[in-house]
């Protein structure tokens, strides 16, 4: 494997880490409240579909990744109403969710994006920086992105600065994802601050689609996220509900992904199968507390019965 080959799974391996650690950053926000938004797969997909949709009919892709975040909020409301006032089962409605988006998307691109129209996106370019973007390995992957990559990026740093467990609100997020009651008591509102967390998750989502479709794929497919939202989730597991840990994790899980069609290329034999179950089993390695470091939030799915 020489140095042409390292970079190129390099690179694709950042392209996909970028939507999954916009998702994943929104997750987090969402998980650190009490709220388990298992929907992100549904989001997601329903962000690429939107945004490809609303790109192709208006042939701006601005206008459609500003599509794609509403698609994702448009889940968000339906989310927060469920989970956070009406207090449902959060898993049973990430589920059911996500088989409605799939649902949904499929029954669209047959009907809105047949004949080829979701093959023919107007989608964002490469913008390769002068010099740095011809550095080895790292330079196409991290400086050779779309305008909408780097806006991603940029939510990203922004939801772990605004977040972090340093500021007002962040401490007030994780107060409410530890103990809602006590948190009630002390007079903070609840229930704002979880469906607060919720729509974060869902427009990141959202974006984290349109990012995929657009700049990525440039394109749609039936499926296409092919599970990146659970693994936005796991990604929140393993990273430990912290921004470095998840950056680690979906960085992990991006190599792991490009290794997948890599790896055959060049002649090694390894199983296809053993590659695409790796960030499972460090998820499941998370799970089991053999991981140390921080611990899921003791009122994660649990729901808030107060008035607030």
């Amino acid at each position: 494997m020489n140095a042409t080959m390292i970079t190129e799974i390099f690179a694709s391996g950042v392209a996909f880490a970028i939507p999954l650690l916009l998702a994943a950053a929104g997750e987090s926000v969402s998980e650190r409240a009490g709220v388990l938004n298992l929907s992100m797969e549904g989001i997601m997909l329903c962000g690429a579909f939107t945004s490809v949709l609303a790109s192709v009919t208006t042939g701006s892709a601005l206008l459609g990744a500003l599509a794609g975040v509403g698609a994702g909020l448009v889940f968000g409301v339906m989310n927060a109403v469920l989970s956070v006032r009406c207090r449902a089962d959060q898993i049973v409605i990430g589920v059911a969710a996500n088989a409605l988006a799939l649902g949904l998307t499929t029954f669209g691109a047959r009907i809105l994006l047949g004949d080829g129209k979701g093959n023919n996106v107007p989608a964002f370019d490469d913008i390769h920086i002068p010099v740095v973007s011809d550095l080895p390995v790292i330079g196409p992957a991290l400086f050779g992105q779309t305008v909408l990559g780097y806006l991603c990026l940029l939510v990203v740093a922004g939801l772990a600065i605004v977040f972090s467990g340093r500021t007002m609100i962040g401490i007030r997020v994780d107060a409410v994802g530890e103990d809602a009651t006590s948190a009630g008591w002390t007079g903070l509102a609840v229930n704002r601050i979880r469906v607060l967390g919720v729509m974060i998750a869902a427009g990141a989502g959202g974006l984290a689609g349109a990012q995929l479709a657009l700049s990525e794929v440039r394109s749609f497919s039936e499926n296409m996220t092919a599970g990146m939202g659970y693994l936005a989730v796991v990604a929140v597991i393993a990273g430990r509900w912290k921004i470095t840990g998840i950056l680690v994790a979906v960085l992990f899980f991006g190599v792991a992904r490009a290794l997948q069609f890599a790896l055959p290329a060049v002649g090694v034999d390894i199983p296809y199968a053993l590659l695409v179950m790796l960030p499972y089993i460090i998820a499941i390695v998370a799970v089991a507390g053999l991981v140390g470091g921080r611990t899921a939030p003791s009122c994660l799915t649990v729901p808030y019965v107060g008035r607030v």
